[in-house]
């Protein structure tokens, strides 16, 4: 069972600390959620699966190089996960992107599906969650099980914020997917945010939803 990984970097604590701050505009707040998740993908993709090749450079023939052949197919959580996943799929050189959206059923108060971008076969893929704020871990819990389903060989979730409770419920269910997120807040409050956390994602990327 991997332990989840936290990206323990100067530069990282000072963008997060940026980020956590409330007077932090919707503006930099997306700017910095994207240059976060770029250092995470990073360190979640540190010993990604390369093949040795060769490359023609300006002053030599055949010089030694690596290639990443790997596919991975990123799912951001709407609506926040897109915050995230621009910039992933700039880090990682073959992906293709497949949208999950989830709304809270205020009857029930579990995550009910209302997009479901994914292939119905995922057999032997490799899949990138981006889930900006791991919580209770219900709605990545409901994702989890969707990729489980369709036949997922391997999922990395990429986090900015996650919570020790959210990250304990997930693990129970799904000991083998892996976890990196830039910051790990210790609590929820009553009603489900992180503590400190940085407040509403979604509404701090592109501001509050319409209501009509």
């Amino acid at each position: 069972m991997p332990e989840p990984l936290i990206v323990t970097h100067p530069l990282v604590a000072d963008k997060v600390r940026q980020l956590r701050d409330s007077a932090t505009s919707n503006a930099d707040f997306l700017r910095l959620a994207g240059e976060i998740s770029r250092f995470v993908a990073y360190e979640a993709f540190r010993d990604a699966p390369s093949t040795a090749t060769t490359v023609d450079t300006p002053v030599q023939s055949g010089a030694p190089a690596s290639r990443i052949d790997t596919e991975y197919v990123i799912v951001p959580i709407l609506r926040a996960g897109l915050g995230m996943s621009p910039t992933v799929q700039e880090v990682l050189p073959h992906t293709r992107l497949c949208l999950v959206g989830l709304r809270r059923n205020e009857e029930t108060l579990q995550p009910d599906v209302y997009l479901d971008g994914l292939p119905d076969s995922l057999a032997g893929a490799h899949v990138v969650v981006c889930d900006p704020m791991l919580a209770t871990g219900g709605s990545l819990i409901k994702v989890l099980g969707m990729l489980a389903g369709r036949g997922a060989a391997s999922v990395t979730v990429l986090c900015l914020i996650a919570a020790e409770p959210g990250v304990a419920a997930v693990r129970e269910r799904f000991g083998d997917v892996r976890i990196v997120a830039a910051a790990l807040d210790e609590r929820l409050n009553d009603v489900g945010y992180i503590v400190p956390g940085l407040g509403d994602a979604g509404d701090r990327l592109f501001g509050p939803p319409v209501r009509r």
